[in-house]
């Protein structure tokens, strides 16, 4: 089959690489892509993920057989509809699905009429409404803004003036609706399930650090690494988090009319009570999704195809009986300021230690070299037969690589393996 793969980040390259190594692909594209995803894919240039039409008329003309979209924004500002208006394939959510993300406030509402377990909540349009409720609640509590945030949109309060102090940056910032939630104890997991409508599928597990430095420390950014399986996500609790969140999601969305064919990717907390939701996102995460693909077993454009085409159930994905780390290897200042067009250097070096691949999110060709061109550059992905193995691997790759301008934290995968040693 001809693929066309959106997206230019670490996921996407991630996710090239293991369509590449499908036997059922045929002609394969990128587009916008990056110098990573050029290894294996014919990158499409000068046409932006925003120009919906031109996408479905240039798939059109090269006869594309699955279109693979990546990032988030495509899908909640509606791509896949018009693909299938066009009579396109795609993987991933219609807009009126897609809003599983683009709006905690929806997600937050579907829980609450169909009884999934998540944080209690409230929703408000004002800083002075919403300042009392949390004064009546008390800290810790947390803060969202409605809308697509990046991973960033997020404000766990340890105190009432820091609650209230993000609400009024979130109303500052052009927001309309302001959600606050309990704060609820545990550790978080992400579940990752492919969805056809009804039918769910799990697939794979990971958990991310958000905060920039060592520790949990500073500012939370987009992902500064991750690692899958995790070992936190027994097979019950995995189970429950599917019987009790996933699936009932899955029946209310068909239920409405907008049924939900892609993958959905659950943050959860892990509490006392058992999993609750946290959030839903409408795609494979960064870095989540590049320590899924080296753990993956299968042929991914097959259940892809599978998914989007609605015969989920004739599929079982299968996995390599390995546990896999990525480290995100950053510009110096992210997520604040930072600098772009440093060179790199090398990964050569790095991808040819066993078990490791090196994932481009953040770079480009300048003059024949490969530079910096964002925040989050590269994710040193590795796997071993244990988390351990995967850990070292992926430190010795980082050694390797020649990158005075970047920054990573040294301490992935601490939850689950200080919990193992």
């Amino acid at each position: 089959m001809n693929i066309l793969l959106l997206g230019s980040g670490g996921r996407e390259h991630a996710l090239a690489w293991k369509l590449a190594q499908s036997p059922t692909i045929g002609q394969f594209y990128a587009l916008p892509g990056n110098p990573g995803i050029a290894e294996y894919a014919d990158v499409v240039e000068g046409i932006p993920l925003s120009a919906h039409d031109t996408i479905v008329k240039w798939c059109q003309e090269h006869t594309i057989d699955l279109v693979v979209v990546g990032p988030e924004a495509p899908l909640v500002a509606g791509l896949v509809d018009r693909l299938a208006a066009a009579g396109i394939l795609a993987f991933g959510p219609t807009a009126a699905a897609a809003r599983l993300e683009g709006s905690k406030l929806f997600t937050k509402e579907l829980c609450k009429a169909n009884g999934i377990p998540t944080a209690g909540f409230g929703r408000f349009t004002s800083t002075a409404e919403a300042a009392a409720y949390i004064r009546s609640q008390g800290a810790p509590i947390v803060v969202k803004a409605d809308g697509l945030m990046a991973g960033k949109g997020v404000v766990v309060a340890l105190t009432v003036e820091e609650a209230v102090d993000a609400v009024e940056q979130v109303f500052a910032g052009g927001g309309t609706e302001v959600l606050i939630e309990e704060f609820m104890e545990g550790e978080e997991a992400s579940l990752f399930a492919l969805v056809d409508g009804e039918t769910v599928v799990a697939f794979g597990s990971a958990q991310d650090h958000k905060r920039a430095y060592d520790g949990d420390l500073g500012p939370n950014t987009g992902g500064m690494g991750a690692y899958s399986p995790a070992p936190v996500l027994t097979e019950e609790l995995e189970r429950r988090a599917l019987e009790e969140i996933l699936v009932p999601t899955a029946r209310a969305m068909a239920k409405a009319g907008t049924p939900y064919r892609g993958v959905l990717y659950a943050g959860l907390m892990l509490t006392a009570a058992g999993p609750k939701l946290v959030e839903y996102n409408c795609r494979f995460g960064d870095p989540e999704c590049q320590v899924l693909m080296p753990r993956f077993a299968g042929d991914l454009a097959e259940v892809l195809h599978a998914t989007a085409a609605g015969r989920l159930a004739e599929v079982t994905p299968a996995w390599a009986p390995v546990s896999a780390m990525t480290v995100v290897y950053a510009s110096r200042g992210y997520p604040g300021p930072h600098q772009i067009g440093s060179p790199i250097g090398g990964i050569g070096e790095a991808s040819a230690l066993e078990g490791v691949t090196v994932f481009q999110a953040g770079t480009r060709m300048k003059g024949g070299h490969l530079v910096s061109n964002g925040g989050r550059v590269l994710n040193v992905t590795a796997t071993g037969a244990t988390l351990a193995e995967a850990r070292e691997r992926a430190y010795a790759a980082i050694a390797r690589i020649d990158w005075p301008d970047g920054f990573f934290r040294s301490d992935i995968g601490w939850r689950a393996l200080g919990k193992a040693g």
